[in-house]
C-alpha cells in the first residue's frame, strides 16, 4: 500500500527507535526494521540509505524536541537575561516524560554510537542558543567577555562532557567540587563578580560551600 512519503519516513523512523530501544542499535538490523514495518528492503532505502542514516534522523528528532524549548526560552525577550540563562539550562536538565526515555535509551552500552551523536547534536545546536543570551548580557553591560561566543562554546562542552555519567566517573563529592570549579571559572570568563553566578549550583540539587537549606 502506498503511503505519504513523510508519513512512511516515520513509521520507519518510529519502528526503528522502537527497535533500538529493545535490541540496541547494534543489535538492530535493517532486516529487523523491514520485518517491523512491513515494506520491502527497495522503499526503506527510498528513504534511508543505510541503518546509520536512519540514525542520524532519529538523533535529529531528538534534536528538535531536546534544544525546542530552549530556543523559545531564549527568544522570549520578555525575561530578562539572568533569567533565560537558567530557564534554559534547566530546559536541558532531563528530569522526567519522552525526553528522560531518550536520554536513558541512547545511554545504554549498545547505544554508545548513538550517545556520541546526541551530544554532538547538543554542544553544537545548544552553544548557539546560549551565546545570543550571553551576548545581549554583555551588550547590557552583565558580562564583560570579547569571546562571547567561544566561552559559551568551552561552558556547554565542558557541561556535557564531563557531568555525564557515563564518561567520567566520580563520587557525588567529586561533582559537587567539579560543580563549583565549573561556576568558579565561569565567573572569570564571562567577566562577572565572584561568587555571582554560585546559586546556580542549586539548580542542580547542589549546595556551594557554606550555604545551608
Amino acid at each position: 500500500m502506498r503511503k505519504d512519503p513523510v508519513e512512511r519516513r516515520n513509521e520507519i523512523l518510529d519502528a526503528a527507535d522502537e527497535l533500538f530501544s529493545i535490541k540496541g542499535y547494534d543489535g538492530t538490523s535493517t532486516s529487523d526494521i523491514l520485518e517491523k514495518v512491513g515494506i520491502a528492503r527497495g522503499t526503506l532505502y527510498h528513504h534511508f540509505k543505510s541503518k546509520e542514516n536512519i540514525m542520524d534522523a532519529l538523533i535529529e528528532r531528538y534534536g528538535l524536541r531536546l534544544l525546542g524549548a530552549a530556543k523559545a526560552i531564549a527568544a522570549d525577550k520578555r525575561l530578562p537575561v539572568d533569567e533565560r540563562i537558567i530557564r534554559t539550562v534547566m530546559s536541558m536538565k532531563i528530569s522526567g516524560g519522552s525526553s528522560q526515555e531518550i536520554m536513558e535509551h541512547i545511554h545504554k552500552p549498545q547505544n554508545a554510537l548513538m550517545h556520541q551523536k546526541i551530544q554532538k547534536l547538543i554542544i553544537n545546536g545548544l552553544t548557539p542558543i546560549m551565546a545570543g543570551i550571553i551576548i545581549e548580557g554583555v551588550e547590557q553591560g552583565l558580562f564583560e567577555t570579547p569571546y562571547p561566543y567561544q566561552c559559551t562554546e568551552m561552558l556547554v562542552t565542558y557541561a556535557n562532557i564531563v557531568f555525564d555519567d557515563d564518561l567520567v566517573d566520580m563520587t557525588n563529592e567529586e561533582r559537587d567540587v567539579r560543580m563549583q570549579a565549573f561556576i568558579f571559572n565561569a565567573e572569570r570568563m564571562l567577566g562577572v563578580k565572584s561568587g555571582s553566578l554560585m546559586h546556580i549550583i542549586q539548580m542542580f540539587g547542589h549546595q556551594p560551600d557554606g550555604v545551608n537549606d
